[in-house]
C-alpha cells in the first residue's frame, strides 16, 4: 500500500466564545500555520479544512464521524481538554477511537509539566478512528505550539502504519 499524494487535515476548534465572535480563535489558525510550515518542503500536498464550533459534544461527535467516513487523514481538535464543566473533548473522542496512542500525550504532559505544572491537568488524547489519526489539543496558542512541535514529526510514520505501508524508516 502507499499513502495518498494529498494528505487531508481537519482542524476543529471548540469554543463557545470564539464561535460567537466574542474573541478571535488563535489556536485553530496556529495549527494550520504549523501544518503548512512543517509540510512545505516534505513532498506532500496538504489540504486543510477548519471548523469553529461551540462547546457542543453532539456537534463534535458528528464532525468526527463525518471526518472518519470521508477519509480525512488527520484530525486535530483544540479546546475542551481540561477539567472544567464544559471540557468534554477527550471524552467524546475516546469513545470513537479504535486504538488509543497514549505515549505522545503522556510525553507532552510530562515534558511541559516539568516547566509549567498546569500542563499536567490536560486530558488530551491521541488515537486512530479507522484510517484517521486524531489528536485533541488544549485551546491556547502556546499549548498548540508545544503539542504540534512534538506531534508533527510523528505524523508520516503514523499514517504509514495505519495504512499498512511497510516502511520503518
Amino acid at each position: 500500500m502507499t499513502l495518498p499524494d494529498k494528505i487531508l487535515f481537519r482542524i476543529i476548534t471548540l469554543s463557545d466564545r470564539a464561535s460567537k465572535g466574542e474573541y478571535e480563535d488563535l489556536s485553530g489558525p496556529g495549527i494550520e500555520e504549523m501544518l503548512q510550515s512543517f509540510f512545505k518542503d516534505k513532498g506532500h500536498e496538504i489540504e486543510i479544512h477548519k471548523h469553529l464550533i461551540p462547546d457542543d459534544p453532539d456537534l463534535l461527535e458528528n464532525l468526527l464521524v463525518e471526518s472518519r467516513n470521508s477519509a480525512v487523514h488527520v484530525i486535530f481538535t483544540t479546546g475542551g481538554t481540561g477539567i472544567g464543566p464544559r471540557d468534554f473533548t477527550p471524552d467524546v473522542v475516546k469513545k470513537l477511537l479504535d486504538k488509543e496512542i497514549p505515549g505522545i500525550m503522556e510525553m507532552i504532559r510530562v515534558k511541559y509539566g516539568m516547566i509549567k505544572p498546569n500542563a499536567l491537568v490536560s486530558r488530551s488524547v491521541a488515537g486512530t478512528m479507522g484510517h484517521s489519526l486524531v489528536y485533541t489539543l488544549p485551546g491556547s496558542l502556546r499549548a498548540v505550539t508545544e503539542y504540534c512541535s512534538e506531534i508533527l514529526p510523528t505524523i508520516m510514520h503514523s499514517l504509514k502504519m495505519i495504512h499498512g505501508v511497510d516502511d520503518h524508516s
